[in-house]
């Protein structure tokens, strides 16, 4: 499991957050947790209730491949609406 660096991407389709940075990762073993740890920042940071079922984090590696998908319902069901 190498380390690297990842881009963590948010989008529903419409709307998107895009990671500009960039997160250095000791494993790759790492993404899925990380990609939980952004998602649940970005449902805490929008106010109201907002429907989350069609967002994702989309994890792309240094060289732009793609390496995860992840939705955000997957983060927590307590998360779904923030």
């Amino acid at each position: 499991m190498r380390a690297g660096s990842y881009r963590f991407h948010c989008t529903d389709g419409h709307h998107a957050v895009l990671d500009l940075a960039g997160r250095y990762l000791r494993a790759r073993s790492d993404l899925r947790a990380e990609a939980m740890r952004v998602a649940r920042a970005i449902m805490g940071r929008c106010a109201g209730r907002l429907d989350w079922s069609a967002w994702l984090v989309d994890v792309h590696d240094a060289a732009g491949r793609r390496v995860l998908i992840l939705m955000f319902e997957e983060a927590g069901p307590a998360l779904r609406a923030a």
